[in-house]
């Protein structure tokens, strides 16, 4: 579940960042790089920032609340 969140924000964040660059200014996409650099370290890492948050707020992570 909390992955499906993370890809949620992320794409909204990028689609908002472009939409901003194209009617208010082009520094905006400066935003979309940070969020396409965060996304790239996560995956060499395996820390997100976005899923720390997302736990403090209490959204479950899909693999530990199986019954099993």
């Amino acid at each position: 579940m909390i992955n499906r969140y993370i890809r949620a924000i992320a794409g909204t964040f990028i689609l908002i960042s472009l939409l901003l660059a194209v009617y208010v200014n082009i520094n905006w996409l400066w935003f979309t790089g940070f969020v396409g650099v965060n996304l790239l370290q996560s995956s060499f890492t395996k820390w997100c920032l976005m899923e720390n948050i997302l736990k403090k707020l209490g959204v479950k992570d899909e693999g530990k609340d199986c019954c099993a």
